[in-house]
C-alpha cells in the first residue's frame, strides 16, 4: 500500500474504533440508566400495591384496581401462594409461581428477567406485611421499549461510527494529498536529474516551513555540493593530464633519442630528471586525494616539537597541542619551509602559538611575497613550479584539521583549533600551560 492509502486506512480504522469504543460505553451506560428507572418503577408500584393490600384489602381484589398504571402486570398471591388478585391485562398468563414461592418462603424482594409467553418480562416480587395476611406481590413489565431503544442506539452508535470513519478518511486524503503532491513533485524531478545525469538541476522549492521545505532545502544543497565536487573532480582530472603530459612527452622523446643515437650522460640525466618529476607527481596526488578523503584526524600534536624538527632559520614557539595527524602536519609545514626556500629570499622563519582556542604555524621569508592579485588561487592545484601540489596538500591538510590556509605577503599561515582540555583546570595533567604569543 502507498504512504496515502495508509494513512487514510489508519484514519478511518482509528476513528472508527474510537468512536465504536465510545458509543459501546455511551450504550452500557444508557442501558443500565433505563433498567435501573425500570426497576424503580416496579418497586414503586409494588410497594403501592403492598401499601393497598394492608390498608383496604377489598380495594385490591375490585376488578381493574391493578390496571391503574398502564403496562404493569400485578399479581398478588397469599401465604398459601393462592392468587389473590391479579391485572386483567394478564389475560391467562400466570407470573412464576417460584419467585412467588422463594419471596413468601424468605421474605425477601428480588428482581427476575423471565420469558411470559412471547415477552420478556422483568418481574419484582415483594413480600407482604403480616397485617395484610402475608404472601407476595409481583409486579412485572415488559422489556420490549427498553430493548428497542437499546437496540436503536447500537445501530446509531454503528452509523455514527462509520460516518465518523468516512469523514476521517476523507480528511485525512485531503490532508494527505496535500502534504505529498510537494514530495510528488520532488520525486519527479529527482527522477529527471537521475535520467539525465545533469548535477546542475535542482529540485523545486515547495516554499514551505516545514519539513517538506527543510528535505528540499538539504537535498538542493547535496545536490550542489555534488555538483562542485564534480566540477572539481573535472578540473582536477584536466590539470592532472596537463600536468602530465609535459614529463611524459620529454620522457617519449628521450627514450627516442636513447632509441637511435644511444645512451649519452645529459640523456640519462634527462631521463633520471623526468622519472623524478613523474614520482613527484604521483606521490603528491596520491596523499592531496588521501588528504581529502581521510577522517578527521584524533591524536595528539605538538606544533612547537613539528616547528623545532622542521629545518627552518629562526624558530619562534611556545607548547601548542592540538588533535590530528602529525605526519600530515610535519608534511604540510614541510612545504611551506620548502616553499619558502624555493620562492622567498632571505632566513626562513616558522612562528607557532595560540590564543583564544586557535593554534597556528607561521612560515615567513624575507622576500617581498605573494603579490596580492595571487593570493586567492596560489592553494589551488597545479599553481606555481614543481609539481604544483605543495600548497594545496597544505590547504587540504588544513581543512581535514579543521582550519584553514591563508597567506600575507611573504607570510603563509595554518591555523587549527586547539586541544580540547581533558582536565578540570583547563588543560591536561603534566602539560605546561599554554601562554599567547607576545
Amino acid at each position: 500500500m502507498t504512504l496515502r492509502a495508509r494513512t487514510i486506512v489508519a484514519a478511518g480504522v482509528s476513528t472508527l474504533i474510537a468512536v465504536v469504543v465510545l458509543g459501546s460505553a455511551l450504550d452500557v451506560l444508557v442501558a443500565r440508566h433505563l433498567r435501573r428507572d425500570l426497576d424503580r418503577g416496579l418497586r414503586t408500584r409494588a410497594v403501592d400495591v403492598a401499601q393497598l393490600a394492608a390498608s383496604a384489602p377489598a380495594l385490591v381484589t375490585a376488578p381493574g384496581t391493578l390496571d391503574a398504571q398502564t403496562g404493569a402486570l400485578v399479581e398478588v398471591v397469599d401465604a398459601q401462594d393462592r392468587i389473590v388478585a391479579r391485572s386483567l391485562s394478564l389475560g391467562g398468563r400466570v407470573l412464576p409461581r417460584a419467585l412467588a414461592e422463594q419471596t413468601v418462603a424468605n421474605g425477601r424482594a428480588r428482581y427476575r428477567n423471565v420469558q411470559l409467553g412471547d415477552d420478556d418480562l422483568r418481574v419484582y416480587a415483594a413480600p407482604l406485611a403480616h397485617v395484610a395476611g402475608g404472601g407476595a406481590v409481583l409486579v412485572a413489565q415488559s422489556t420490549k421499549d427498553l430493548d428497542s431503544t437499546v437496540n436503536t442506539l447500537h445501530g446509531l452508535t454503528f452509523l455514527a461510527a462509520l460516518l465518523a470513519a468516512g469523514v476521517g478518511a476523507l480528511a485525512a486524503a485531503l490532508l494527505v494529498r496535500g502534504a505529498l503532491q510537494p514530495l510528488a513533485r520532488l520525486d519527479r524531478a529527482a527522477g529527471e536529474i537521475e535520467r539525465t545525469g545533469d548535477p546542475s538541476l535542482r529540485l523545486p522549492d515547495p516554499h514551505r516551513p516545514d519539513e517538506v521545505g527543510r528535505l528540499a532545502a538539504t537535498l538542493n544543497a547535496m545536490l550542489e555540493s555534488l555538483e562542485r565536487a564534480r566540477e572539481a573532480e573535472r578540473r582536477f582530472l584536466a590539470d592532472a593530464s596537463h600536468e602530465l603530459r609535459t614529463p611524459l612527452t620529454a620522457l617519449r622523446g628521450n627514450v627516442q633519442h636513447l632509441a637511435r643515437h644511444g645512451a649519452t650522460p645529459e640523456l640519462v640525466d634527462d631521463l633520471q630528471a623526468d622519472a623524478e618529476r613523474l614520482a613527484r607527481l604521483a606521490d603528491d596526488l596520491l596523499i592531496l586525494s588521501r588528504e581529502e578523503a581521510s577522517p578527521p584526524p584524533r591524536d595528539d600534536v605538538r606544533l612547537d616539537e613539528l616547528a623545532l624538527a622542521s629545518g627552518a632559520d629562526d624558530v619562534r614557539t611556545e607548547p601548542v597541542t592540538v588533535t590530528g595527524d602529525r605526519a600530515a602536519l610535519e608534511r604540510a609545514l614541510s612545504n611551506l619551509v620548502e616553499n619558502a626556500r624555493r620562492h622567498g629570499e632571505g632566513r626562513v622563519t616558522v612562528d607557532v602559538g595560540s590564543t583564544n582556542g586557535r593554534a597556528w604555524m607561521a612560515v615567513l621569508d624575507e622576500g617581498p611575497g605573494v603579490p596580492a592579485a595571487e593570493r586567492t588561487r596560489v592553494f589551488e592545484r597545479f599553481e606555481g613550479e614543481g609539481t604544483g601540489l605543495g600548497l594545496a596538500i597544505v590547504r587540504a591538510t588544513a581543512e581535514r584539521h579543521g582550519g584553514t590556509a591563508a597567506v600575507d605577503g611573504a607570510c603563509f599561515t595554518i591555523e587549527l583549533p586547539l586541544r580540547k582540555p581533558s582536565g578540570i583546570d583547563g588543560h591536561s595533567s603534566g602539560e605546561e600551560p599554554r601562554k599567547g604569543q607576545n
